[in-house]
């Protein structure tokens, strides 16, 4: 399965619609949009992941990864998700104490952190 990526702003944040199965063989396509919406001074984030299919440690990474870099900017990453499969994966690791995890986009984007 393929990544699927899309953008939109919503108010002071960028959301990153994320579809399909985020591994080590599709991570590094959303890497490189986190890092370009960085890059281009967008650092309030939220990724859409009501998309996803599967995650793995290296999309976990990615994340993390994500985190570091709006974080340097004194910006967010907050996700969107409520699949309970997933959110295993972040309360398994103990990232649940890492991201804010909403359950929609506009809860997200108004929420403060």
């Amino acid at each position: 399965m393929d990544l699927s990526l899309s953008t939109e702003t919503v108010g002071d944040r960028t959301v990153v619609k994320v579809g399909g199965e985020i591994d080590v063989y599709t991570a590094p396509k959303l890497r490189e949009q986190l890092v370009e919406l960085v890059n281009d001074g967008s650092y309030h984030l939220v990724v859409d992941m009501e998309g996803v299919d599967f995650l793995d440690s290296t999309g976990l990474g990615v994340l993390v990864g994500g985190l570091k870099r709006v974080r340097a900017h004194e910006g967010s990453l907050r996700l969107v998700c409520n699949q309970e499969r997933i959110l295993k994966i972040f309360r398994i690791t103990g990232l649940t104490k890492v991201f804010p995890i909403h359950t929609s986009v506009q809860e997200a984007v108004t929420a403060t952190d």
